[in-house]
């Protein structure tokens, strides 16, 4: 289990308490922070659910606890929520040769690398569906009753890890994902660095190949802007879609209008996206 767990910051909030802690990821072979916020139920000792929510390029865990406008109606739902980093990071991580800002730190794409040199610590899948639930179940009030959803690329990273681990999850959401990454810009640069050149290998990460295969039938609830700049050539929502029609999955996708890629959009439908979270709970 990861080690070295510290204190970064602790702030109250609507009756329960927001807190960063760093820790040693073995997974990833690096530090890393991550944010928990615990309700006033958690206080007495009880276990609450906990969401997980996975954020986008350039992202960390700040930018979700302090723009979704979240804690006030988890606090009245008795959920924790739970907020990783959205990559491995230091002087020991490879980023991207070029210095670009959609790959590397801050873009790990929830996937387990297996190509050189971003095998040793491109390994987020597993630090978000193992090693960090484990280390909160153990450490706070939080039960084995968990969600996940999550936004761009961290709206794939979500549909992926239900997708790819039936029972893991009671509840799965996400706001314009990254739905068909294989055929996508942003999509191609990372897996193709991560899991190298055979697009074969690509299926298991990608939302849209998993959804014709997978067991699990969680039903899932998308949220998309068709203001969004990234939606024609990036997000392909209509291609998973299409994916569900043909698997008879549970999908029911929304087209926001009007609203575009930001935390403003976030915020607006995040109380249903925690209803849909709270109902499997």
């Amino acid at each position: 289990m990861s080690t070295n767990l510290t204190i970064v910051s602790s702030n109250r909030s609507f009756g329960g308490w927001h807190k960063r802690y760093r820790h040693t990821s073995l997974a990833l072979g690096c530090d890393m922070v991550f944010a928990i916020y615990l309700p006033p139920q958690a206080e007495s000792g009880t276990k609450v659910p906990a969401l997980y929510w996975l954020s986008g390029l350039t992202c960390t865990d700040e930018n979700f606890m302090q723009k979704a406008g979240a804690l006030r109606l988890a606090a009245e739902l008795g959920m924790a929520i739970v907020c990783p980093d959205t990559s491995p990071r230091g002087e020991q991580v490879p980023g991207d040769p070029d210095g670009a800002w959609d790959f590397g730190h801050g873009a790990g794409f929830y996937v387990d690398a297996t190509q050189e040199p971003w095998s040793r610590h491109y390994r987020m899948h597993d630090y978000v569906t193992r090693e960090l639930p484990e280390l909160i179940e153990a450490t706070f009030p939080v039960s084995a009753k968990r969600a996940i959803s999550g936004h761009s690329m961290g709206g794939h990273g979500a549909i992926v890890c239900a997708l790819r681990n039936p029972g893991l999850y009671v509840s799965v959401s996400a706001f314009s994902p990254i739905s068909n990454p294989m055929n996508c810009p942003w999509g191609q640069k990372a897996l193709s660095r991560l899991l190298g050149a055979d697009r074969a290998t690509w299926k298991d990460w990608d939302a849209t190949a998993l959804m014709q295969t997978t067991k699990t039938r969680l039903p899932l609830l998308v949220d998309q802007g068709d203001a969004d700049s990234f939606l024609a050539e990036q997000l392909k929502p209509e291609d998973l879609v299409q994916a569900a029609k043909a698997a008879d999955y549970p999908l029911a996708l929304r087209l926001q209008p009007g609203y575009d890629h930001s935390y403003y959009f976030v915020a607006s439908f995040m109380e249903d996206h925690l209803r849909h979270a709270a109902a499997a709970f």
